[in-house]
């Protein structure tokens, strides 16, 4: 597991802590931490990274006692809608939402607003909606890292390709940013093609092949 996938499951036992606290702040009705359900709505599972995400989230339920749902979206921002749909129905006590696209998660994350519902965005911000907290890593800062990496191994000059994340998701927006930041402070190195590659390897190899 790298540093990066560390940080975001310990991140997420601090949410899921944060989330319990609403235990002390509310009527006495209200569940216990052992009654409590959260839903996590993760963009796709066919992403090493999300896996390793989901079995932090999993590893932290655990470890403070609380139900965790996943639903797993495939990268399908319809499938997404429909899945939150089904935890809001569910009326789980809070949502973590990593989203397909940062537009097309906002009707849903203002669906669990409307229901009451605490929403945390995940590795992925949303363009809208009331969120409590968003957890993630610097993604221009990451940007910004690799481009500064591929500079130092082409001395600076040369001609790049580069491959993008998926479109609509603010990560791939902003790593996008940090690392075309990077590119226009030398001027001697030439993006000649960008091209999206969905942050799928497979695909990534094949954009490149064609």
């Amino acid at each position: 597991m790298s540093t990066l996938q560390r940080i975001i499951c310990v991140s997420l036992v601090v949410l899921i802590s944060i989330t319990l606290l609403f235990c002390g702040c509310k009527p006495a009705e209200e569940p216990t931490p052992e009654e409590f359900t959260l839903g996590l709505s993760i963009s796709t599972l066919d992403n090493p990274f999300f896996v390793t995400l989901k079995e932090g989230a999993e590893e932290a339920a655990e470890k403070v006692g609380v139900k965790l749902v996943i639903v797993d979206c495939e990268n399908d921002p319809t499938k997404e809608a429909a899945n939150l749909e089904d935890l809001i129905a569910k009326k789980v006590n809070a949502l973590l939402i990593n989203p397909t696209d940062a537009e097309a998660v906002v009707p849903s994350i203002e669906k669990a607003n409307a229901a009451n519902i605490p929403v945390f965005t995940v590795d992925r911000a949303a363009a809208g909606g009331e969120i409590v907290s968003h957890i993630a890593s610097d993604n221009v800062a990451g940007g910004r890292m690799a481009g500064e990496k591929l500079a130092e191994l082409l001395g600076s000059k040369g001609k790049v390709v580069e491959l993008e994340g998926i479109t609509g998701t603010s990560s791939a927006r902003e790593r996008g940013q940090g690392f075309n930041e990077v590119m226009s402070e030398n001027s001697d190195i030439e993006i000649v093609a960008r091209q999206t590659a969905d942050y799928d390897r497979a695909k990534g190899l094949s954009v490149f092949e064609n």
